[in-house]
């Protein structure tokens, strides 16, 4: 067994430790509206600060790339209220432009 196959194991089984976690603690008790409001925002930010730790670091620099050019083509699309196939394409054609102008 590899390397990579026993880490992908480890975070499967961790995965789903963290994910029991929660139910095991609340048991049967109600959450608390501040609780479940807290916790729902957080999948949104955390993929949102992913997205743009992705977009505009490279070796944990800030880099201002074709990468952030096509992350601006994805924003005016959706203020545009354009459906989301167009968003990524709209950001996917903005991305290559710049990389074959520089």
């Amino acid at each position: 067994m590899t390397d990579v196959w026993i880490t992908i194991g480890v975070l499967a089984v961790g995965t789903a430790i963290i994910k029991a976690i929660g139910p095991v603690s609340v048991g049967g008790r109600e959450m608390p509206a501040r609780a479940a409001a807290v916790i729902a925002l957080f999948a949104p930010a955390l993929l949102a600060a992913l997205v743009v730790q992705e977009t505009f670091s490279h070796d944990g620099e800030l880099v201002i790339d074709a990468r952030a050019a096509g992350m601006a083509g994805a924003a005016l699309a959706l203020l545009a209220k354009l459906p989301m196939l167009a968003v990524v394409t709209i950001a996917a054609a903005v991305t290559a432009g710049v990389r074959a102008l520089t």
